[in-house]
Order: structure tokens, then C-alpha cells, then sequence
């Protein structure tokens, strides 16, 4: 299942990838097979509802494949918008610092690989959704760089869980770049306002189910920049699997349900080169996961 949040004529709508290039309208679907609607009409909402949403889904799916017409609920993908999945979080984005062990290097020495998890955070307004442009903040920074990850979405609450229990609280999965302005974070020593600029973190284009994804430890990664493959990876290659990060965060921190966890980003990144390949006005990001989709988005151009 690959769940969208989208606009068609003004309106959102929490729809369901259908056969690729097609978007279903649950709500509209519902009203059209049950004349009445059981989705909520926001993505968090649905992921608060957990397995009652998945198995509400797996129930209209029986009958939408049946039914012979679909035109007032189903939509092409192209003429839809598509928002972020979950377009405004509740809180903070948990971002894991240095997971990939050559990222680690790249960025510093054998010294700078962690034994610990790191983790970090960028704020709700960061959100962007796929094909959004990015500011590139000129008046602040002039080292922007880009960062391809994995994210895992919270399907429910707790504290204190169990590196054994953790992948019960998993939701499923979606594509962040975790933009960084490197002098920003070198400047001030932490992370959070070079992580944190507005449109920082694009998100997308999809959210999907965990039920698709039952591997999420191997999972191809890619980052493009302009069409040159910057970074390539598997998830494989994460220092902390995400059972630890999620046990980890929770021992003192309750999770919640829509909760975004990006599991950090591989080697490749700009400011790994030499010289540097910082991101520019006009730089087109496509980063790519497997089993998920490509989330692209452009650097705003100089006005």
C-alpha cells in the first residue's frame, strides 16, 4: 500500500496508489461503494487508526476491483498534486546523525564514527512535498548540501520499547532530504538551525505501508544531483538498524503515532568532496529507495 497526501481542484484527500499511475480517492471511493466515509481526512489521523485503517483499506480494495466504474474516484497520478505525506508533523523530525559508517568518514576520521546513536531534529516547518522547490536562504548560507534517507513513520504509541518489540510501532516508510546548511551547523556547534531552514526537508512522494516493505535493512538508496549519482548505498550499510534507534529514543521519549525518524543519510553527500559539490540555484535532487519511489525536488533559482 502507498498511501498519498493530495489536491485535485482545491480540495485534500488521503488517496491510495492504484496500479502505479493512479491515484484512488479512499474518501470518494467510500461514499461511492458504502454511501458513507470512514477515512479521516488527514494522514495523521488515519495512522493514529492503525490496523483498523490498513485492514478499512484492504476491505475497499475487494470491492473497488470489482467494481467497473471507478472514473468519480479514481485519478491519473500526473494530474494530481501531491503534498508531503504527512504535510505539518506535531513535532520535531528525530534524525539520526552519521549511521553510515563511510558518511561518518567523510565528514571526519575513524574517531567520528559513533558508538552511540546520534540524534538530532528539524522542526515541522521544514516540511516540503515532492517537486516543491527548496530555498536556498542566500542571505544566510551559501553551503547548502543535500542528504537521501530512509524514514520510518510511527504507527503507535510508546515508551520504553524493546529492540524486540520496536518494528510493532513501525507505521511504514517514506523518502527525506535532510538538507543541511554546513556553515549553519559548523557556526553554532549543534545541529538544529543548519538543519532547520524553512522547506529543509522534503518529504515523499509517498508514504508506504510496512506491509510492502518487509525488508527495510535492504533497501538500494540513491542520490542525484542534476542526473550525476552523488550517493549509492543499501540500507544494510546503517550502523544502528532501526529496531535500536526506536528503542533507543523511546526510552525516554514517548512516540506517537506519525512520528518521522529519518535513519541518516550514506556517503556522497556535497560537502564530502574535493572540492566540495554544494548545492546551487536551479540544482535538480532526485533521491531514490527502493520499494518506495524517487523524491525530487529543485533549488529555487536566483530571483
Amino acid at each position: 500500500m502507498k498511501f498519498v497526501t493530495a489536491e485535485l481542484h482545491g480540495r485534500t484527500f488521503i488517496g491510495l496508489i492504484y496500479d502505479d499511475n493512479y491515484v484512488i480517492d479512499i474518501q470518494k471511493a467510500e461514499k461511492k461503494l458504502y454511501e458513507e466515509e470512514f477515512t479521516p481526512s488527514s494522514m495523521l489521523q488515519c495512522i493514529e487508526l492503525g490496523d483498523k485503517f490498513v485492514h478499512q483499506i484492504d476491505t475497499l480494495m475487494e470491492l473497488v476491483e470489482k467494481e467497473k466504474e471507478r472514473e468519480s474516484y479514481v485519478y491519473p497520478l500526473a494530474d494530481i498534486k501531491l503534498l508531503a505525506p504527512i504535510p505539518r508533523p506535531t513535532k520535531n523530525i528525530f534524525c539520526v546523525g552519521k549511521n553510515y559508517r563511510d558518511h561518518a568518514l567523510e565528514m571526519g576520521t575513524v574517531e567520528d564514527i559513533p558508538k552511540h546513536v546520534m540524534i538530532f531534529s528539524k522542526t515541522p516547518t521544514t516540511v516540503i512535498a515532492h517537486e516543491e522547490q527548496i530555498d536556498p536562504h542566500l542571505h544566510v548560507t551559501n553551503e547548502l548540501d543535500y542528504e537521501g534517507e530512509l524514514a520510518v513513520i510511527i504507527g503507535k504509541k510508546g515508551k520504553r520499547i524493546s529492540i524486540e518489540d520496536a518494528m510493532d510501532y513501525v507505521f511504514g516508510y517514506t523518502i527525506i532530504n535532510d538538507v543541511t546548511a554546513r556553515d549553519l551547523q559548523n557556526r553554532h556547534k549543534q545541529y538544529l538551525l543548519g538543519k532547520s531552514l524553512d522547506t529543509s526537508c522534503p518529504m515523499g512522494p509517498f508514504l508506504v505501508h510496512k506491509s510492502a516493505i518487509p525488508h527495510p535493512h535492504q533497501l538500494n538508496i540513491e542520490t542525484k544531483v542534476n542526473g550525476e549519482i552523488r550517493q549509492k548505498a543499501n540500507t544494510e550499510q546503517m550502523i544502528f538498524p532501526i529496531p535500536e534507534i526506536i528503542s533507543v529514543i523511546s526510552q525516554g521519549t514517548t512516540l506517537e503515532p506519525g512520528d518521522i525518524i529519518a535513519t541518516g543519510t550514506p556517503a556522497g553527500v556535497g560537502k564530502g568532496f574535493n572540492p566540495p559539490k554544494l548545492l546551487q540555484s536551479g540544482d535538480i535532487i532526485e533521491i531514490t529507495v527502493e520499494g518506495i519511489g524517487t523524491l525530487r525536488n529543485t533549488v529555487k533559482a536566483k530571483s
